[in-house]
């Protein structure tokens, strides 16, 4: 039996990073609204850590599955770069 390349923890992991970093935005923006801060807070700093400490998650996983599975490893790392790209997105719009 092989091993699926959509139920491997570096298959969600960054999904879940990137839904984190959202959630991260979306609370900052609950509590203190959409204006700029004097300096960048906690949730500047999580979002950071949780944005950069995909790249290398998705980098082993594209290392790992593309050579053994290249059609479904495309299909999640497609899924993987549109959850970093809607975290984002409010950072682009809101100009922070």
């Amino acid at each position: 039996m092989t091993d699926s390349p959509t139920r491997q923890p570096s298959a969600f992991v960054p999904v879940a990073m990137s839904l984190a970093a959202f959630s991260a935005i979306v609370i900052h923006i609950a509590r203190f609204g959409t204006a700029p801060q004097a300096d960048e807070g906690t949730a500047a700093h999580i979002w950071q850590i949780l944005m950069a400490g995909q790249i290398p998650v998705i980098a082993y996983y594209a290392i790992t599955w593309l050579p053994r599975a290249p059609r479904a490893a495309l299909q999640v790392l497609a899924v993987q770069v549109a959850a970093a790209c809607g975290a984002l997105f409010p950072v682009y719009w809101l100009g922070w």
